[in-house]
């Protein structure tokens, strides 16, 4: 049916990347995101050009230009031993490493999100690392947001709970101030990440990273959200239809099966929009009985061992940019506005909401946080939604309700069907787009604030 419960308060997600000759810069300014009279409530930035990863300090690290820059080890910095929490398996590793220059943040946040997108051949993989700056001047750990590769015979790609300083927390995959009303005001400022590349010893090859950047944010505490005004002019894009619920019982290793597979589903859809397939060998894994076997491989591939789901957002973008010619980032979107830009560049957008049944006229449940990918606007300005919560791939396209469907997906707080206060997703998405996007893809993200 639907995801798992949410993991943390107040969340959101998108996409971005584009070439040097086609972008100078990776973030843009609170004014282009919000207007000249609405506060500010996300800051974005991605490094992905040539001049990105000359920047920062490298440890064994070097940028490789070409049509997509990126950044690979050369000459190791050492040789470490991790031992896998979830197999138990240790292995000698070399390593390089590279840190970001330090950004400051538009917008003071009380949450961030990081994305990468990166080639991770056998024997290889990364771990990504955020360290932010609270706006007393304090600093926090270097917090591991990610072990990642996009197989799982190496390492199991793995979040890593428990980590907090007494201010804030990382979340599965987000960072959060704790108790940012009543924390004296605390938010993150400054932040930086850190990249720290692996291979086997000896190895020719080792990974590369493509992007990598984070979204801060700062999303005030609300029941409803304004109004948008629909632009009036209909527009569909054609996105494969796949259900989730045709997977229940299949594979429960991987978040009890398709009940949970809403994220990954909703990933697929998009990753097949833009023309990417998994390879016969990619789907060699699956029972030959399984319908859409593509759905169970993405669902292998995103899968986090740590928080045993596959609903981790960053890992859902950096598993659509391991096809060729893909990016994928996660962010927030400020309205129904905001999406509507990007969907008529041709974008489609995954987004996270929660509802109980009554709230959304058309779906026929309630849920704590769930998926689902928009592809369209009718002429009123509802939206048109492939919700892989359906019993089957033809019942996946639905209309709903644009009032509706823009508060819960925007709101941070709501009731639940015990009428108690829960948590909503504050404008999460996510955008996976071409990595070297058109001129028109180029403005709508910019036009939101990813570029």
């Amino acid at each position: 049916m639907t995801a798992r419960t949410p993991r943390r308060a107040v969340l959101a997600a998108v996409l971005a990347a584009a070439t040097t000759a086609t972008m100078a810069g990776g973030s843009a300014t609170a004014a282009t995101r919000t207007g000249a009279n609405v506060p500010a409530t996300v800051d974005n930035l991605f490094w992905y050009a040539d001049g990105h990863w000359r920047a920062g300090t490298h440890r064994g690290t070097a940028a490789l230009n070409g049509s997509r820059p990126g950044l690979v080890i050369t000459t190791p910095a050492g040789r470490t031993e991790y031992t896998d929490p979830h197999t138990a398996k240790k292995n000698t590793w070399e390593y390089a490493a590279w840190t970001s220059p330090v950004h400051r943040s538009s917008v003071p946040g009380t949450e961030a999100i990081a994305s990468w997108n990166a080639h991770t051949p056998a024997g290889t993989w990364i771990q990504v690392e955020l360290r932010a700056t609270y706006g007393t001047g304090a600093t926090t750990p270097w917090y591991v947001m990610g072990r990642w590769a996009s197989g799982d015979v190496d390492i199991r790609r793995t979040s890593v709970d428990g980590q907090t300083d007494g201010t804030s927390t990382v979340w599965t995959d987000t960072l959060a101030v704790d108790a940012p009303a009543r924390a004296n005001g605390v938010r993150i400022t400054d932040w930086q990440l850190r990249l720290t590349l692996y291979r086997k010893p000896g190895a020719a090859q080792g990974p590369t990273v493509w992007l990598a950047g984070a979204m801060v944010s700062d999303v005030p505490d609300r029941f409803t959200v304004p109004a948008s005004v629909p632009s009036g002019k209909a527009h569909e894009l054609n996105v494969p239809r796949y259900s989730q619920e045709i997977h229940v019982g299949q594979y429960p290793q991987y978040d009890n099966g398709g009940e949970a597979w809403c994220s990954p589903t909703s990933s697929q859809m998009i990753i097949e929009y833009w023309g990417g397939r998994p390879t016969p060998e990619d789907l060699a894994w699956v029972d030959s009985r399984y319908a859409d076997p593509q759905v169970c491989h993405a669902a292998r591939s995103t899968y986090d061992s740590a928080y045993k789901g596959c609903g981790n957002w960053p890992f859902n973008a950096a598993y659509a940019a391991t096809y060729s010619g893909l990016a994928g980032v996660v962010t927030r979107l400020r309205s129904l506005a905001d999406l509507e830009a990007v969907v008529r560049a041709g974008i489609p957008a995954i987004t996270s909401q929660s509802f109980r049944a009554e709230e959304l006229t058309g779906a026929g449940y309630g849920t704590a946080g769930h998926l689902m990918t928009v592809i369209g606007f009718t002429a009123a300005g509802d939206v048109i939604a492939n919700d892989p919560n359906s019993p089957d791939d033809p019942a996946v396209r639905r209309v709903y309700k644009r009032r509706e469907w823009e508060n819960v997906w925007l709101r941070t707080k709501r009731y639940n069907a015990a009428g108690k206060v829960a948590t909503g997703s504050g404008g999460i998405c996510y955008l996976y787009a071409p990595a070297h996007p058109s001129i028109a893809q180029i403005l709508a993200l910019r036009s939101v604030g990813v570029l």
